[in-house]
Order: structure tokens, then C-alpha cells, then sequence
């Protein structure tokens, strides 16, 4: 049993397996393949595989493809490899709701005979006005009352393709009076002429959400069906379906609230649109709140997970502030990132007090609180690099304000020599261009003579051992806290700042092997990853996962 605490569905099934309703758990994930996955699913993914590994049962993996019109393969693979990534695993074979177009066939012709289903030929116009309004109750399609011989020869017609599209409908004859609105006369089935990924031309028909779901879940054995809670009022669709039909099993379906994130858009409508649009590069896009656009800017999966149980789950509807992943991301980089550096706005130092093919391996930790991680060694050379921001020519500042570099003073470089900044070299345009500096002899891992006194510690890197890269800078996509909401298109939201591209930036020798996904923590910089698709660059591509700390904060403070 996982030590993870309890909660509304926990005590569900606790109570299930100890009456002898259930002695085995199974749940299911059953995403439509017709986007990306986002930060929303990641929830349901951790609730559903979670609860099965808790309880030694399994999760099945579903595709709800009915709406093969805006499916596509590349949607499946990108679902599958998330849910890996994310450490989990399906039990057995991967399932489609198409693999049940034939059962789900008999299941509709079952409710015809049994006058608990006909065929309206009503146009969605029509429909739409028999149905009525939340305060006033529908009216009965003039179709409704068809026999039950006319009824199955028009389904038949329709799944030979004899209408065109729009044409009729197969719907359950249910009550067009319920104040519950999916229980007037649901669909069932639409004539859609369109090849179907799994299928390909074998059906012209295509069953409904509503109507596949259930009939799904039962005859996959599904025990716990969970979803969100805007299903909440089609379960009493899902259970009128169940105990019409022959279905092998009842499972029953349970409500939590979905996951909404501030400064977010998880509509796969708009998402679609962002890509589209080319507001970003895809899908993929380390910007996007997709899994893997999070993936993509070296979010670990951990802290994912973390994050999906530190929100809890409940059912009480409410936004989670993004600075809660923020620290689950920040938590488990600290904790496992190496260390590395990186000189972002390069400023070359060359030492007047060592030769020119001076080479030196000094050592630093791979990371300052864990031994066990090891150590690397770096180059140091007759010129590095170091950060502009870390030197100034204004000698007047003070230690407590800039604990860097300046004129005439010295500053310890990380892991290696204390140095002193003699000399700044200018081009025409008043730009500094080099700075000349001396080494404090026997400083590498020691402390400096007595009377030299640095101001502080700063990073570098090798000017001729060090790896040229190219660094994004990313931030979030909108610099609204409620993006989609209100009136206002989610698109004038935007934050023209999102993206920085850096190109000029050099990094220590070494990282330019190490596979993609590869993270870091760069000194006083954050926690940058490699990146994992990018082929067009002849350089290293490094993308910005996080800031050290957290500036939104700030900013709204």
C-alpha cells in the first residue's frame, strides 16, 4: 500500500475491497487522440495509473477515437510516449474504443429492438430547437414514435452509407422533460464518411461519447471509472446505458476536480491554435503547457508527479498557482541537477601573468552537497570567459552591492584562481571588448596572501576549451493570470517576452556529449536542459527550464 495520503476516491475503493465488492482494481486512461496532452491530463494520468499501482491493480490505456476527423497517429504516439515518460505503464495491449465499434453496433441494435432507441431524421437545427433550454423542457422529435422494424432499417441504411451526411441520427428514446439536459434524447450515432485511422473505411457511422464510454469501460472490466467533474451529469447517461444493454460488467464512474493552472490555456481548441498560428513552434514548444513542451524544457518527470500530488485530488473545483510546480521543479532540480557553468553575455578575460598555451585541470564537484555524484574537471586557460554582468569599471562600488569583479580589485573564480582585473581593453565605440587580468599565485583551492580579499565568487568558462551554444531563454506564455477567461481573446494575453534566444553563449567542455534532456544547474543562471529535438543548429542548444527564484512573485508583489 503507497504512504501517499487518503483521499475521497481512496476511502471509495478501501470501502469497495473490504465489503467484497472488488477484489481487483482497474482503472483506465481514455484520452481522445485529437492533440497533445497537458498539464490537466498529467493529473489524471498520476489518479489513474497512481491508484492502480496503490491497489496492485491495473490501468488500461484507451484511445476514445470516435471522431476520427480530428485524429491522427501522430496525437497516439505522442500520448503513449507521455505516459512513459511520466514512469507509468499500461496493462497489456494498447485499446481503442474503435476495437468496440462492432460490439457497440449490437449494443445499438439492442436498444431499437427494445424501443429504447430510433432514428431522427431531424436536421441539427431542428434538434437543437426540440431539445429546449435549461429552464424549459424539450419536445419529442416527431420521428420519435417510428416502429421498431422502420427504426432498424434506417440504422441499416445509415451504416451502408445510403444518406449523406446530416441526414438523420440514431438517438435513445429517454425522457425529452429531464431537467438533466444529456438525458433528452441523446445522440447515439452520426453518419461521418470519413476514413478512420484504426478502421479505415469500414464504417460510415460513428458512436458517440456518451455511448461509447461506458460500454467500453465494461467490457474492459474497468472497476473505477474516473473523470472530471463536467461528466458529473452524464453518469446518470452512463448508468441508464449500463443497465439497458448486456454489458459483462457495471462499472461505476466517479467525479474529481480537473487541474487549472493560472497564467495557463489547457483548451486543446486554443492550444491547436497557438501551433497553428505559429505563436509557437508546435506542439512541443518548451513554452506550451503540453507534457511534452514541459518535457521539452527539462521539467523532470518527478517533479510532475510531485507536483499532481502536492495539488491533492478533491472535488472541489478551484486554480492552482503556477508557482506551486515552480517549486515542485526547483525542489527536485536542486536536489538531483548537476552543476555546471555557463557565460551567457561572454566577456573575454585574458591573464597577462600566464603563458599562452598555459593549460591547468582544476576540479570542481558535480554537485556541492552529494560526494556520491563525483566530480569533473575543468579547464582553465590563458583566456576565459566571464559574465559582462559580473565586471565594472566603477571602482566607488562597494563589497555589499557588487560582490563581482571590479577594476584594481580581486574576486575568486569558481574552483579556480583568485584573480585581478588590471586593464580594459575598448573598441571605437566606447565598448569594452577584453579585460586584462593577473592570477593570485597557488589560489586554486587555497586561500589568497594575507592583504587580498575578494569581493566574491563568479563563474567562467575556457575561451579556447570551453563549447560555443546557443541558449533559450524561456518564460510564460501569458502574462495574464486568467488567460482565457472573460470576454477578451486568450490571444491578447501573449507575453512578447516568452523567448530569448541567446547565441553567443559558451558553456564548459564536456556537455556537448551528453544526450538530450541532460539538466543542469548553471552557476547563479538556473536550471537549463539540452535540447531534444533541435537539428538545425550546428551547436549546442540549451533551453532555460527555470530561474533560481521566483521572479513572477516579485513582479506581483
Amino acid at each position: 500500500m503507497s504512504d501517499k495520503p487518503a483521499n475521497f476516491l481512496t476511502n471509495i475503493i478501501d470501502a469497495d475491497m473490504a465489503n467484497g465488492k472488488h477484489n481487483h482494481i482497474v482503472t483506465r486512461f481514455p484520452p481522445e487522440p485529437n492533440g497533445y496532452l497537458h498539464i490537466g491530463h498529467a493529473k489524471s494520468i498520476c489518479l489513474n495509473f497512481g491508484l492502480a499501482q496503490q491497489y496492485n491493480g491495473e490501468c488500461n490505456l484507451r484511445f476514445d477515437d470516435t471522431n476520427p476527423e480530428k485524429e491522427s497517429q501522430e496525437y497516439i504516439d505522442s500520448i503513449q510516449a507521455d505516459i512513459k515518460w511520466l514512469g507509468f505503464q499500461w496493462a497489456g495491449e494498447v485499446r481503442y474504443s474503435s476495437s468496440y465499434f462492432d460490439a457497440l453496433y449490437e449494443y445499438a441494435l439492442h436498444l431499437i429492438r427494445n424501443g429504447d432507441a430510433y432514428v431522427c431524421e431531424l436536421t441539427p437545427e431542428q434538434a437543437r430547437e426540440y431539445r429546449g433550454t435549461l429552464t424549459e423542457p424539450g419536445k419529442n422529435s416527431p420521428f420519435r414514435d417510428r416502429s421498431v422494424e422502420e427504426n432498424l432499417e434506417l440504422f441499416e441504411q445509415m451504416r451502408r452509407g445510403d444518406f449523406d451526411e446530416g441526414r438523420c441520427s440514431l438517438r435513445a428514446k429517454i425522457d425529452m422533460a429531464s431537467p438533466n439536459m444529456n438525458l433528452r434524447d441523446p445522440v447515439l450515432y452520426r453518419i461521418r464518411k470519413v476514413v478512420h485511422h484504426q478502421t479505415g473505411d469500414k464504417w460510415c457511422i460513428y458512436p458517440s461519447y456518451d455511448f461509447t464510454h461506458g460500454q467500453s469501460d465494461a467490457l474492459e472490466g474497468v472497476t473505477h471509472s474516473i473523470c472530471t467533474l463536467e461528466f458529473e451529469d452524464h453518469r446518470p447517461l452512463y448508468e441508464w446505458f449500463l443497465d439497458k444493454l448486456p454489458v459483462p460488467c457495471k462499472p461505476q464512474q466517479y467525479e474529481f476536480a480537473r487541474l487549472n493552472v493560472n497564467y495557463t490555456v489547457t483548451s486543446k481548441r486554443k492550444l491547436k491554435r497557438l501551433v497553428d498560428e505559429n505563436v509557437v513552434s508546435g506542439w512541443n514548444d518548451p513554452r506550451m503547457p503540453t507534457i511534452s513542451g514541459m518535457r521539452r524544457r527539462g521539467i523532470p518527470a518527478a517533479a510532475l508527479r510531485n507536483f499532481c500530488d502536492m495539488v491533492g485530488t478533491n472535488r472541489s473545483d478551484g486554480v492552482v498557482d503556477l508557482g506551486m510546480l515552480d517549486f515542485a521543479i526547483r525542489e527536485e532540480l536542486n536536489e538531483h541537477a548537476p552543476r555546471a557553468m555557463c557565460v551567457l553575455n561572454p566577456l573575454k578575460v585574458v591573464f597577462t601573468n600566464i603563458a599562452e598555451d598555459h593549460l591547468e585541470m582544476v576540479t570542481a564537484p558535480v554537485h556541492p552537497n552529494k560526494e556520491e555524484m563525483g566530480s569533473r574537471s575543468l579547464p582553465f586557460t590563458h583566456e576565459i570567459y566571464i559574465d559582462r554582468a559580473d565586471f565594472s569599471e566603477d571602482t566607488s562600488l562597494s563589497r555589499k552591492k557588487f560582490k563581482r569583479l571590479v577594476m584594481g580589485d580581486y574576486v575568486r573564480l569558481r574552483s579556480a584562481y583568485v584573480i585581478k582585473a588590471e586593464e580594459v581593453i575598448k573598441d571605437d565605440q566606447g565598448e569594452i571588448i577584453e579585460l586584462r587580468a593577473s592570477v593570485v599565485e597557488g589560489t586554486v583551492g587555497a586561500n589568497p596572501p594575507e592583504g587580498i580579499k575578494p569581493r566574491g565568487v563568479i563563474h567562467w568558462v575556457s575561451a579556447s576549451k570551453g563549447v560555443k551554444a546557443t541558449v533559450r531563454v524561456y518564460d510564460r506564455l501569458f502574462n495574464h493570470e486568467t488567460p482565457d477567461r472573460g470576454n477578451d481573446d486568450f490571444m491578447q494575453h501573449l507575453n512578447p517576452h516568452s523567448l530569448e534566444i541567446l547565441e553567443n553563449c559558451w558553456v564548459e567542455p564536456g556537455l556537448e556529449v551528453l544526450p538530450p534532456e541532460s539538466s543542469f544547474q548553471f552557476e547563479r543562471e538556473g536550471y537549463f536542459c539540452i535540447d531534444q529535438y533541435d537539428s538545425s543548429s550546428e551547436q549546442l542548444v540549451l533551453n532555460k527550464t527555470i530561474g533560481l527564484k521566483d521572479v513572477w512573485e516579485r513582479k506581483a508583489s
